[in-house]
């Protein structure tokens, strides 16, 4: 179990205001900011390299704390500056050819269907997406079926897509992607944090998340995950310099053996250790603890808005997530951030452009996202539900 009064604790400045927007920015423990000042104040008094080689030891301690929380080793892991840089180094880093195909879901990520846009007009890279059920899951049949029909380079998943609570069964899909030894990438970026994401479970070759939404970490911050079976080959992203690799000749390099190859040589310091500092925190309460009582807040809040006159609950699948969509049918939009605003609740509006197929299925334009953590509580799901009676 958690202790909620000690996170909120932790957490100040979650009393003052109802804070549902932990899918966008999540609020930071006191450890993550006062480490960050803490690292910068340092820096400003002998200077960023000397600064950095005598803490080595410390920042390189971010890459235990994450393998800790995904279930894999510190090898395997690389800061990255955010999610999306993370899932296109790895895209980068496949060998695709003309007329090689990616599968990817009908519910991922805008900002990577934005990169297979961009894989097709430059080098002629196909993606064709996956069947979703009635009920909104993946169809791991049509999956199975595209793989044998298509023989695709890639299959690419969105674990949790931004616009909405649906869970995608990343672990079914990487049991198939594994049968059939297809390369698996899996953008993890609303599930860590709020959810247990364990690699080895999964069996991907990569996982790409940040560190500003439910991981409660600085913005500018991200990880990226490389299996071992992806390292002991010559897959590296297009941008390297020398923390990636060593000059050996005029003409050749020599890959690092480790993700780090992935990764850049300068980062923002202090935010590596606030990044660490979050995964720390979340280590401490217990991934497991955070989701069973993130199950809760969900439950009450779905369970609260449904029973409200007029309000359409958005999301589906099997598996949820503490991603809330909703409109309050026959209210526009704008009186829709007017009200939230007015009672200091903090949310997201997504809108078509950012899921465009799965919006134009739900016949919708733009929808209220909310997405409670693990330092709200109950009685703030009940507080929420009461005010927006009145919209």
């Amino acid at each position: 179990m958690i202790n909620i009064d000690q996170i909120r604790e932790d957490t100040p400045n979650c009393k003052d205001k109802l804070f549902f927007d932990s899918a966008g920015a999540s609020l930071v423990p006191n450890l993550v900011s006062e480490t960050i000042s803490e690292y910068l104040e340092a820096e400003s008094q002998i200077g960023g390299y000397k600064l950095a080689s005598l803490r080595q030891e410390e920042i390189s301690g971010f890459r235990t704390e994450a393998a800790t929380l995904l279930n894999t080793h510190a090898r395997n892991i690389v800061f990255m500056s955010s999610a999306t840089s993370a899932f296109g180094a790895a895209l980068s880093a496949i060998p695709f050819e003309k007329g090689d195909i990616i599968l990817t879901s009908n519910n991922d990520y805008v900002s990577n269907f934005i990169q297979y846009i961009w894989l097709k007009k430059r080098f002629g890279v196909i993606t064709k997406r996956i069947n979703s059920l009635a009920n909104g899951d993946l169809d791991t049949s049509h999956l199975e079926f595209l793989i044998n029909e298509e023989q695709p380079k890639l299959v690419a998943i969105s674990h949790i897509p931004t616009n909405s609570g649906l869970v995608q069964d990343v672990t079914a899909v990487g049991a198939i992607c594994k049968k059939h030894n297809i390369l698996y990438l899996v953008d993890a970026c609303q599930s860590v944090g709020q959810l247990v994401v364990d690699v080895q479970e999964i069996q991907c070759d990569f996982l790409s998340t940040n560190g500003r939404k439910f991981l409660r970490g600085p913005r500018g911050t991200a990880m990226l995950y490389v299996a071992d079976s992806i390292l002991e080959k010559e897959y590296a992203p297009l941008i390297m310099d020398l923390h990636s690799t060593e000059w050996t000749s005029e003409d050749t390099i020599q890959l690092g053996p480790e993700a780090n190859r992935f990764g850049l040589f300068e980062t923002p310091v202090a935010f590596v250790l606030g990044f660490k500092a979050a995964i720390t925190y979340a280590n401490d309460v217990g991934m497991s603890n955070i989701q069973s009582y993130n199950t809760k807040l969900r439950e009450r809040l779905t369970r609260n808005l449904g029973s409200i006159p007029g309000i359409r609950l958005l999301d589906k699948g099997t598996q949820r997530s503490n991603i809330i969509t909703f409109i309050k049918e026959g209210v526009d939009k704008a009186t829709h951030v007017e009200f939230l605003d007015k009672h200091d609740i903090y949310y997201s509006v997504s809108s078509r452009s950012s899921a465009l197929i799965d919006f134009d299925k739900k016949d919708v334009e733009w929808a209220i996202r909310f997405s409670p953590h693990y330092y709200n509580t109950l009685e703030e799901m009940d507080r929420v539900s009461e005010i927006l009676k009145t919209l």
